[in-house]
C-alpha cells in the first residue's frame, strides 16, 4: 500500500525525533515518524528515566549550544504539568589533569569564563563539607555550576509524543522500521512492514541505529556502541541530597575511573540515588548485541567507588537499568548534524543526526533538525557536528 506524500519523514520514534517531528508539525509540514519499535521503548539511547542537564564542556560552541537550548526547555515546560526539569545545578571535580570522555575540568572553566557563564571553584575539602563526598585526594578541584539539573527524561519524551499526537500534521508510526529506500526523481520511497511511504525531505534519527538506515543509501558512519550499566543505591540518611556530578580520575588498578550521578527525584525511585560508570568494559560490536543486563563487573566498580568517596547510601544497588549509545569515533565529535554526503543522490534533502550523549539538547535539537529538513538551513551554527566528505564512508 502507497500512503499520500508527506513534506518530511522522520526515521526513528526517540526523543529527539520526537522534538524534531513536534517542530515540523508548528511548521504545518506534513510529516510521518517511523519507529522501529514502539515510542517510549527501553531499547535505545532514549532509554532510561533521567539524564543530566549541564552547561559545563571543555569547548565553547558545545557551552554555547546548552546556553542556546535553556530557552527550548522553558518553552516545552509550558506544554506539561510534569516537572521537567529538576535544577539542582552540576558539579565537576577530580584530579585537574586528567582528560576524560567529558573533557577536562580547567578547559570547561576557559569556556565558561569566555561566555560569562557563572560558577564556583572548589577545593577536595570543600566538596567533602558541602557535597557529602569524602576520602577525596588533596589534588582534585572542582567546580559548581548552578544551573545544571536533573532530567525527566521519560517525562520529556511522553509530552512530546503528546504533542505530536496533537499536531494536526504529523503522523506516528511505530513498529515501522525502513526495511528500503528507493530515490523516485526528487521523491523518497521508504517501505516498511505496514505500507510504502513518499516524502520530500528525510530526517534521519534512529539513535544508535543509525547504520541501519543509512546502510540503505550506501553510506555509513563509524562509532562504537556502549551498553552503559546504572544502577539505583538506597540512601541510608534520607536527609542527603546530592546535585548531578561527575567525577574525573584515573583508573586505580583495574577498578574503572569515572562516574557520574544524580539526585534523588520524585520521578524515579525518590528514596535512591542513582550513580553510574562513564565507561564500558568491552564495547559492542554491532547495537544488536545489546542487553537489558548491566556488566556486573561495571556495577562492582562502581559500588566500590560510592564505599570509599559518598556518604548515606547503600553499597549494594538495588534497581539497574541499561541504555544503548553509539559515540564517534571521530576525534572531537560528539554529536554528529549533517546532511547525506554528496554522493548520494537528492542528499541536501537528507537530515543525519548521529551519536553522542545528547538528551540535554533534546528540544533544540528538534529545531535544528526541523530547520535543516525544512530550510536547509538553521541560525545556530552547526560546522562543529557536521562531517564533511572524509568521514561518511560509502558501501
Amino acid at each position: 500500500m502507497i500512503t499520500e506524500n508527506y513534506d518530511v519523514i522522520v526515521i526513528g520514534g526517540g526523543a529527539i525525533g520526537l522534538a524534531t517531528a513536534y517542530h515540523l508539525g508548528q511548521r504545518q509540514a506534513k510529516t510521518l515518524v517511523l519507529e522501529q519499535y514502539t515510542f517510549v521503548n527501553q531499547l535505545g539511547s532514549s532509554a532510561g528515566v533521567s539524564r543530566q542537564f549541564r552547561i559545563p564542556y571543555p569547548d565553547e560552541y558545545m557551552v554555547q549550544m546548552a546556553l542556546e537550548a535553556q530557552p527550548y526547555w522553558d518553552e516545552l515546560q509550558k506544554k506539561t504539568d510534569a516537572q521537567l526539569l529538576d535544577k539542582v545545578g552540576t558539579l565537576w571535580f577530580g584530579d585537574p589533569e586528567v582528560h576524560s570522555t567529558e573533557g577536562n575540568i580547567a578547559e570547561a572553566e576557559k569556556a565558561l569564563q569566555a561566555l560569562g557563564v557563572p560558577y564556583t571553584t572548589l577545593t577536595s575539602k570543600e566538596i567533602e563539607e558541602q557535597y557529602h563526598f569524602k576520602n577525596l585526594p588533596d589534588n582534585y578541584t572542582g567546580l559548581f555550576q548552578p544551573d545544571g539539573a536533573s532530567i525527566n527524561f521519560k517525562a520529556t519524551i511522553e509530552t512530546l509524543l503528546a504533542l505530536c499526537q496533537k499536531e494536526e500534521t504529523v503522523e506516528l508510526r511505530e513498529d515501522s522500521p525502513v526495511l528500503e529506500i528507493k530515490q523516485n526523481g526528487d521523491l523518497f520511497e521508504l517501505t516498511t512492514p505496514n505500507g510504502i511511504y513518499i516524502a520530500k525531505k528525510l530526517a534521519i534519527i534512529p539513535g544508535p541505529y543509525i547504520n541501519s538506515v543509512i546502510n540503505l543509501l550506501d553510506f555509513k558512519i563509524e562509532a562504537t556502541y556502549w551498553n552503559m550499566s546504572s544502577a539505583y543505591f538506597k540512601k541510608t540518611d534520607p536527609t542527603i541530597q546530592y546535585p548531578t556530578w561527575f567525577v574525573f580520575q584515573n583508573a586505580s588498578g583495574e577498578n574503572g575511573n569515572q562516574f557520574y550521578g544524580f539526585p534523588s527525584v520524585e520521578w524515579d525511585h525518590p528514596e535512591y540515588i542513582r550513580v553510574a560508570p562513564d565507561f564500558v568494559i568491552k564495547p559492542l560490536e554491532e547495537p544488536s548485541d545489546r542487553t537489558l543486563i548491566p556488566n556486573p563487573q561495571e556495577l562492582a566498580y562502581t559500588s566500590e567507588w560510592i564505599k570509599n568517596h559518598m556518604s548515606g547510601l547503600s553499597i549494594v544497588p538495588e534497581y539497574t537499568s541499561t541504555c544503548l549509545i553509539a559515540l564517534s569515533t571521530i576525534p572531537n565529535k560528539e554529536l554528529l548534524i549533517d546532511f547525506a554526503p554528496s554522493y548520494v543522490p537528492n542528499h541536501k534533502n537528507i537530515v543525519v543526526y548521529a551519536t553522542g550523549w545528547a538528551a540535554k539538547f533534546t528540544p533544540f535539537l528538534g529545531k535544528i533538525m526541523s530547520d535543516l529538513a525544512l530550510d536547509g538551513h538553521t541560525d545556530f551554527d552547526i560546522t562543529p557536528f557536521r562531517l564533511g566528505y572524509k568521514y561518511f564512508l560509502a558501501l
